[in-house]
């Protein structure tokens, strides 16, 4: 499915996306099985300490395009808010060389995390993989673009090709801005959202835009409008409504 945020610039509207995708063969391999399923199958493990008392982050960016601290600091602190991980949240980061593949199919993207991850849920430890890409999903156009993309239960990639491209534009946004903002809107659907595995505990989900949220100015909107300085709005960063919370709430989160 795709999913939509707008991206608000000086001069025009650019339809920014997030995709899920979830029909990618699992690995036969015994240890990786638990990390090769459904978009967000493991929302309550990822969420609540019942079966993991702790979440590793397995951050793989090509070089070049790595996050900033900045973005790295501000996606913890998500990810403190919501989580019950009593034994602690790592972040670790690493770079590659690039693929040469880009543009990026989905399928394309789960070979390179076949090819690159190296950490798989394991003795109370759950792990998620953040592939840091250099360069855009294959299906982009001029008027839409996406920005990342969550394809399995613990699985996501950033577009991190289209992030900086975005971030030349004139009055854009700071990068970690964006980068945050899209890290925390991928692993909400990790965590279920919306109706994705974290069921609804209010009729919240957006009729037009599946798997997203119709309050406005929720993380999970399906049109995020980020405002440069110039409009007067600030590089603002979306949060999850109270709707959205308590989703997350009653499926074992903060």
């Amino acid at each position: 499915m795709t999913k939509f945020l707008t991206y608000l610039l000086i001069s025009s509207f650019i339809l920014i996306g997030c995709s899920n995708d979830d029909d990618n063969t699992p690995s036969t391999n015994a240890l990786q099985v638990n990390n090769k399923q459904p978009l967000g199958s493991s929302a309550n493990d990822l969420l609540s300490a019942t079966n993991f008392t702790s979440i590793t982050i397995e951050m793989v960016s090509v070089q070049g395009f790595e996050p900033s601290a900045t973005a790295v600091n501000g996606f913890r602190d998500f990810l403190q808010e919501r989580l019950f991980k009593p034994d602690g949240i790592t972040i670790t980061q690493r770079s590659v060389p690039s693929s040469g593949k880009a543009p990026f199919t989905i399928e394309e993207i789960a070979e390179i995390e076949n090819d690159t991850r190296t950490l798989f849920n394991e003795d109370g430890n759950i792990t998620v993989y953040v592939y840091f890409a250099d360069g855009s999903r294959e299906d982009d156009t001029t008027e839409q673009v996406t920005l990342g993309s969550a394809y399995l239960n613990t699985s996501m990639v950033i577009y991190q090709g289209t992030l900086l491209a975005l971030n030349a534009r004139p009055n854009s946004p700071a990068l970690s801005t964006v980068e945050i903002a899209t890290l925390n809107h991928e692993f909400a659907h990790l965590m279920g959202l919306v109706d994705l595995g974290s069921p609804l505990q209010s009729q919240h989900e957006d009729e037009e835009a599946e798997g997203h949220c119709n309050v406005s100015n929720c993380l999970m909107e399906a049109a995020i409008q980020f405002g440069s300085g110039m409009m007067g709005m600030g590089d603002v960063i979306p949060e999850l409504d109270p709707q959205c919370i308590a989703d997350l709430q009653a499926n074992g989160g903060r």
